[in-house]
């Protein structure tokens, strides 16, 4: 299970430092049902990494993903395509960087956030975790490497939870702030999100571009 953890790490550092869902969160413990909505998104969203993580794994086993006492070569293609998917939002990530000292530009829902009940946080973390074409492309990557490593059924699982679990760690950081310090966490908080939101574009073009390069490193190797 050793080589499966090592191989969904960079999987779960890109998806735990993403700075959208980080800020989500900020956002909702602004408001005054913090004590309820910040825990709230923490379970929808690792609800969402779970299922999604957990439907990937089934189809890669299901088709076979070792085979030979090593990676199928379609995995090799695989990992091909995603990094290069992941190199394209890159490119994309940074030419869409707010320029000239503008703002950059938050999604629209979050201002909607002071009226969000629990449900709707728990639901806004599942389709910010399963939904995001991002967090899609580096599960189905995580998923891939755990399958393709040929350990037990049980092992993979608990390979996976360790994936969500890291994934997770992100978005909870300031959940524990908000717990841990009370009124004094605001101020923290605050300037978490200022800082995230101002070099969005810059943290997600470098974790996509190693992500991206590691991929198509690996499915070389494979196909190889």
């Amino acid at each position: 299970m050793g080589d499966a953890i090592g191989q969904l790490l960079p999987f779960a550092m890109g998806v735990t430092l993403s700075p959208i869902p980080i800020i989500a969160v900020v956002v909702m413990l602004g408001t005054p049902r913090a004590q309820v909505n910040g825990p709230a998104f923490l379970v929808g969203w690792f609800a969402g990494l779970l299922v999604l993580g957990t439907a990937v794994l089934l189809v890669a086993g299901g088709a076979g993903a070792h085979d030979d006492g090593g990676p199928a070569t379609w995995t090799g293609w695989l990992r091909l395509a995603l990094g290069a998917v992941l190199l394209h939002v890159a490119f994309g990530q940074w030419r869409g960087r707010p320029r000239g000292g503008a703002e950059a530009e938050m999604p629209g829902w979050m201002s909607a956030a002071d009226g969000f009940s629990a449900p709707k946080a728990a639901g806004m973390g599942v389709l910010l975790s399963a939904a995001n074409p991002k967090n899609v492309v580096l599960t189905v990557g995580a998923a891939a490497a755990i399958a393709q490593t040929g350990i037990s059924t049980l092992d993979q699982e608990l390979a996976l939870l360790v994936f969500v679990v890291l994934g997770t760690v992100g978005p909870a950081v300031p959940v524990a702030v908000y717990f841990g310090m009370g009124d004094r966490s605001e101020r923290i908080l605050d300037d978490l999100k200022h800082w995230l939101a101002a070099h969005n574009a810059a943290i997600m073009t470098v974790i996509l571009l190693v992500i991206g390069a590691k991929l198509i490193g690996d499915g070389i190797s494979v196909l190889a």
